[in-house]
């Protein structure tokens, strides 16, 4: 009987892993044929990305639909438990990529439309990364393969590095009036998506670690505290708020930032924090649902009053502070005043952050998970 059992029960896993390892190949397809349509202006694959983005949400229901047959019929505890669970994280994790993929596509229309020139083997590079990462991460799960997960996440980090450099140069061609502001905020999306494939890529690889050998990866940096600057509008304070807070947090802090309705950092905001030694200089910032892991910080910092309206209410606590201050790149008057601006912005951000990190300094730091704030 016992024989039966875990015989029933590996068939049941072979059936989800064969699922997911076609869904994988289904949604690093769509990623490959949105590049293409990029790279040729093909209208025709663009909109075939879009169709048979169909079929990847079939694929979902198929998996969810096994892997409530196998918990049903085997009942799983301990290894098989917790492949189970990986399995439905891993489902969901392939869908958004197929959702990025369609994304991408009517980010590639808009392009077409437009008839301007971007550089489409910058984009390349990262999909040669990000699209592999996904396949890879995919065949350790059903392998059940720790080793080769934490090898596929060592390559995010050279995406995110890829992606930054690339939305570095997009601004810049549009500063030089290169590009229309539609393109860059089409391509800047397009980047953005491919780099959230490398990051459901590193998820898959924490799952398997996980289902694999019990340890929990998949919230490495639970120790650390978790702050996200939020703006209404633009990216000027929210990027003058990362680059300070970076000065001060170490390696007991994340920061990111996000606005509601993302825009280019203005020059005047560019060029002032070169001038304080920023390392680079973001492009566009997320949009604030865009923002990986958003149910993971601790701490959310709002810019100005609009922000709190409009924050999606969440399920567990977070400490909401509100540092209100006025977009320095929009002061009226001479180069003089807006650079005065900034100084005043600047001034006002860091004596916040000073005294925010040495009271966080004064207590524990956040335990497992991300409800220690």
């Amino acid at each position: 009987m016992g024989c039966h059992l875990e015989q029933t029960a590996q068939q049941d896993m072979d059936r989800i892993g064969d699922a997911i390892t076609r869904m994988a190949a289904l949604s690093a397809q769509a990623l490959r044929d949105g590049m293409r349509a990029l790279a040729t202006g093909n209208r025709m694959l663009a909109y075939s990305v879009i169709i048979r983005d169909q079929r990847i949400d079939a694929m979902e229901k198929t998996i969810d639909r096994l892997c409530l047959e196998f918990l049903v019929r085997q009942q799983p505890v301990a290894g098989l438990l917790r492949f189970a669970y990986g399995a439905i994280r891993v489902n969901l994790e392939l869908e958004r990529v197929g959702d990025y993929a369609e994304s991408i596509a009517r980010q590639v229309l808009k392009l077409i439309s437009l008839g301007v020139q971007v550089p489409t083997e910058r984009f390349a590079e990262i999909a040669d990364l990000s699209v592999p990462m996904l396949t890879d991460a995919a065949r350790a799960f059903v392998a059940r393969d720790a080793e080769r997960a934490r090898l596929v996440m060592e390559v995010e980090e050279t995406v995110d590095g890829l992606k930054s450099r690339l939305n570095q140069d997009l601004v810049e061609r549009f500063g030089c009036n290169q590009i229309p502001f539609a393109a860059l905020n089409a391509c800047m999306m397009i980047a953005r998506r491919l780099e959230r494939v490398s990051d459901q890529a590193r998820n898959i690889c924490r799952e398997t670690v996980y289902a694999s050998t019990g340890e929990d990866a998949r919230h490495p940096d639970s120790g650390v505290y978790r702050v996200l600057f939020v703006e209404s509008s633009g990216g000027n304070r929210v990027a003058m708020a990362e680059s300070a807070a970076r000065r001060f947090g170490g390696e007991a802090f994340h920061f990111a930032s996000a606005s509601l309705d993302p825009q280019p950092v203005a020059a005047p905001t560019a060029e002032f924090l070169r001038a304080r030694g920023a390392d680079a200089v973001p492009g566009v910032p997320h949009g604030l649902l865009e923002v990986p892991e958003l149910d993971h910080y601790h701490i959310v910092i709002a810019l100005d009053a609009d922000v709190k309206r409009v924050f999606p209410k969440h399920a567990r606590r977070i400490v909401f502070l509100d540092w209100p201050v006025a977009d320095p790149a929009g002061t009226s008057g001479g180069a003089a005043e807006v650079r005065a601006a900034h100084e005043e912005v600047a001034r006002f951000l860091d004596g916040h952050l000073r005294d925010l990190v040495d009271a966080i300094g004064g207590v524990d730091r956040p335990n497992a998970g991300p409800g220690g704030a």
